[in-house]
């Protein structure tokens, strides 16, 4: 898929528009509720869907399907982000009316370093066709690390570029406002809030790689995998602020990302194969089949666990003797 450069500054354009607005409503630095959380991600969801259907009307079916499985998966990577999200947040005890401003930045720095992943890994696939197996191999392997191994605990202290800004930049232990930076003793320092949004970064750093591989998987289309990425990304604060409280009813959905990693790892190595490319349909039908088992897998056994543990105190109760 061939696209012009008006194209591609049409898409940062609208990109950047969408960020302004965002940034300019929340201003104020409100704590977002939920009611307001979940309009917005119905917004962010409708322009991306929105989106897919300007391709179809520009590029035809196939490049939208293709945008749309991209940007299914990605949505879908996105809420194992919000688990991550979670507990930085917990465990540096930030103030939810600071959080959205955190995970604003926080996306302008995603959107960054996806755009330079996609380029360097597309111009790796389309240069180095072998490289296909060493991405698919590594999805493979990061399936596997999230199915079995998800449950560690994660200490942002241990982040290494977190103890580096730590080390090199001057840092007040302690949160000033909704400041990145204040002056202390007569010199700018870092506060605690620019070592969350440092931690952010580095997490979503880790994310990204999973994450771009996984649609290169689908397409080496650069347009189209930053179009996916960015509009799943953009989306991404609200659905937090969504999901923050509802995250310990997902219990298996890392299963369903993890076999999504996979399958996206051994449609990558199977392109370079006789068998080529997989449909399309296909795709997207794995895609949601596979979301939909581990939601409603989630949703049935958090649901049967929580009514057996309010049934529990009956069990035990003694009845008097008649």
């Amino acid at each position: 898929m061939s696209v012009s450069l008006w194209a591609w500054s049409a898409v940062m354009g609208a990109v950047a528009v969408m960020l302004a607005v965002d940034l300019f409503l929340h201003r104020d630095g409100h704590e977002i509720g939920f009611r307001e959380a979940l309009a917005w991600s119905g917004i962010w969801i409708a322009a991306g869907l929105a989106f897919g259907g300007v391709l179809w009307w520009w590029q035809g079916g196939e490049v939208a399907g293709t945008y749309y499985a991209g940007y299914l998966i990605e949505k879908a990577l996105s809420v194992d982000n919000v688990f991550i999200f979670a507990m930085i947040f917990t465990f540096f005890s930030v103030p939810t009316a600071y959080q959205h401003k955190v995970l604003f930045w926080g996306v302008i720095g995603a959107l960054a370093f996806r755009l330079v992943l996609i380029f360097v890994g597309a111009e790796l696939l389309n240069a180095f066709h072998w490289t296909a197996y060493l991405f698919g191999a590594f999805l493979i392997y990061t399936g596997y690390k999230m199915a079995f191994k998800h449950d560690g605990d994660i200490d942002p202290r241990r982040n290494l570029l977190v103890r580096i800004v730590r080390r090199v930049v001057p840092t007040d232990p302690a949160y000033h406002g909704d400041r990145f930076f204040t002056r202390k003793g007569g010199r700018r320092v870092a506060t605690l809030l620019f070592v969350v949004l440092i931690a952010i970064e580095a997490t979503d750093l880790i994310f990204a790689v999973d994450s771009v591989a996984a649609i290169l998987a689908i397409t080496t289309s650069t347009f189209i995998v930053w179009t996916a990425n960015a509009f799943a990304v953009l989306g991404l604060r609200s659905l937090y602020f969504c999901l923050a409280g509802l995250l310990r009813r997902f219990v298996y959905l890392h299963y369903g990302l993890a076999v999504l990693l996979g399958f996206a790892g051994v449609k990558l190595i199977l392109s370079e194969t006789p068998v080529g490319k997989l449909p399309i349909p296909v795709t997207l039908g794995v895609i949601v089949i596979t979301l939909a088992i581990s939601i409603v897998w989630s949703m049935t056994v958090t649901r049967r666990d929580a009514a057996a543990h309010t049934a529990e105190p009956d069990r035990h109760r003694v009845t008097p003797a008649g």
